[in-house]
């Protein structure tokens, strides 16, 4: 039987679900109940792994790790982002990469939404001065008849999209691959990213991590918001210069943002963002709902069973076979 190796259950969300005793059906499966936070940590883990079920971004496969895992064939992450996984690498070492598309757009959309409306609202300020024995009363943003820029339209963003309208905002959109078919389809206008930041009220983003997006939001367009417009990112740290971020708060050149990720994870404990008083904060718990995590952890195993089965579903990087 193939080894299946789990080299990252922490928090634990696969141990002791029904779906760990399905991948257990599939191969000999070792669960690491704490992260591999190094290179050495990890290959002392998955060296001798034929199928690497992948949890947590914090486990780094670059082209050194999977060099050193002869028998290594698929890597299995549960999540959509894969920005962990040199792909180009396991292509080139024919090693099979796959995803978990679409499992939570659901919850990561209501998370975007929240954060939207927590910023706009400003409930976590209102919340600490009250607790704080204060009562401050400040305006507070009204959102109905504001317009949303929906930056990546995938499952992600095509919910934001829908939620945007549905509490009343009008709603534009951004993507790499923009086409009259899929404007018609989701029922957005799609503008230049630098249309997109100047017009909206609320710019909430949805791409992966990739290299094309990598500070995809910088100073030059951060500049070009308005100073009543807020930022929301639930996507990926990499995605927003966050100096400049930083910057543009403090300096108010943007009135808030709403953050569930960050370039680093966890929040070093002395950057600047934890002493912004105009952003919230949340740790990477977009997903984190027990509905979303079921269907990804179920889309994970099914990758893991359809390749052993010879045809692999949710391939992000070329198989070996082209």
């Amino acid at each position: 039987m193939p080894i299946i190796v789990v080299p990252d259950d922490e928090p634990p969300v696969l141990a002791g679900t029904v779906e760990e005793e399905r991948l257990g059906q599939l191969g000999e499966v070792r669960i690491y109940n704490s992260r591999a936070l190094n290179e050495e940590t990890l290959l002392s883990r998955i060296a001798d792994a034929n199928i690497v079920y992948n949890i947590r971004s914090t486990s780094i496969f670059s082209r050194n790790v999977m060099r050193n895992c002869p028998r290594l064939k698929l890597i299995a992450i549960y999540g959509v982002g894969y920005d962990n996984v040199d792909v180009l690498a396991a292509f080139e070492l024919g090693i099979t990469v796959t995803n978990t598309p679409g499992y939570s757009a659901v919850a990561v959309g209501e998370m975007s939404l929240s954060l939207m409306l927590a910023v706009a609202h400003k409930i976590a300020q209102n919340d600490h001065n009250i607790r704080a024995s204060g009562w401050a009363r400040q305006y507070s943003s009204q959102l109905y008849g504001k317009t949303l820029g929906v930056i990546g339209t995938g499952s992600v963003g095509q919910r934001m999209i829908e939620l945007g309208k549905a509490i009343g905002m009008k709603v534009i959109a951004w993507t790499l691959h923009p086409s009259p078919e899929r404007a018609t389809e989701y029922g957005v206008e799609f503008v230049t990213l630098e249309e997109l930041m100047r017009q909206s009220d609320v710019v909430s983003i949805h791409v992966l991590g990739v290299p094309q997006t990598d500070k995809l939001i910088g100073e030059h367009e951060l500049a070009l918001m308005k100073p009543t417009a807020m930022l929301i990112n639930t996507a990926r740290g990499s995605v927003v210069d966050e100096p400049a971020l930083v910057e543009a708060l403090q300096n108010g050149m943007i009135a808030g943002a709403g953050l569930d990720v960050f370039a680093n994870e966890p929040l070093p404990l002395d950057h600047p963002l934890r002493s912004t008083e105009n952003v919230v904060l949340s740790p990477h718990t977009a997903s984190m709902v027990p509905e979303a995590t079921l269907v990804g952890l179920a889309m994970a195993v099914d990758n893991v069973a359809n390749f052993l089965q010879g045809h692999p579903t949710n391939v992000v990087n070329p198989t070996p076979q082209g």
